[in-house]
C-alpha cells in the first residue's frame, strides 16, 4: 500500500495551478472535467503518479472559498534550502507566514507559506549527511 494523493478544495483553480506549478515548481500532470458533476480535478505533482504522492485540486464550480476548519495541518515540501525557497516565493508574489529557521526546540530548518486559499505549506530543509 502507498498513499496516491492528497486532496485540496480550491475556490480559483486558474489561480490554484499558478501557485502550485509556477511558485512551486510542481507539473500539471491531469486535469478532467465533470460537466454533469459541476466540478474539475486537477492533479499536481513533483513526479509522476506512478511514482510519488501528489496533490488533487477539487474546483466546485459553484464554490469559490471554504472554510479551512481546524482539522487540517499543512502539507510538507522537501527542500534544499528553506530561506532561498521562502525568497522564491516572495519574489513570485506568493505569502510566507513564517520565515526560515529553526523549529522551536530543534534544529531543523522549517518555513511555512500560504497558497491562494490559505492553505498551509511547510518548507522542510533536506538535512545534510552528519546533521
Amino acid at each position: 500500500m502507498r498513499i496516491l494523493h492528497t486532496m485540496l478544495r480550491v475556490g480559483n483553480l486558474d489561480k490554484s495551478l499558478a501557485f502550485y506549478t509556477q511558485v512551486l515548481g510542481m507539473k500539471l500532470l491531469r486535469r478532467k472535467e465533470y460537466p454533469d458533476g459541476r466540478f474539475t480535478l486537477a492533479f499536481v505533482g513533483y513526479q509522476d503518479e506512478a511514482d510519488g504522492t501528489v496533490l488533487e485540486l477539487t474546483h466546485n464550480w459553484d464554490t469559490s472559498s471554504y472554510n479551512l476548519g481546524e482539522g487540517y495541518g499543512h502539507i510538507a515540501i522537501e527542500v534544499g534550502d528553506a530561506y532561498q525557497a521562502c525568497e522564491n516565493v516572495k519574489k513570485l508574489g506568493g505569502k510566507v507566514t513564517r520565515e526560515a529557521g529553526p523549529m522551536k526546540h530543534g534544529t531543523t530548518v522549517i518555513a511555512f507559506i500560504e497558497d491562494p486559499d490559505g492553505y498551509k505549506i511547510e518548507f522542510i530543509q533536506k538535512k545534510q549527511p552528519g546533521q
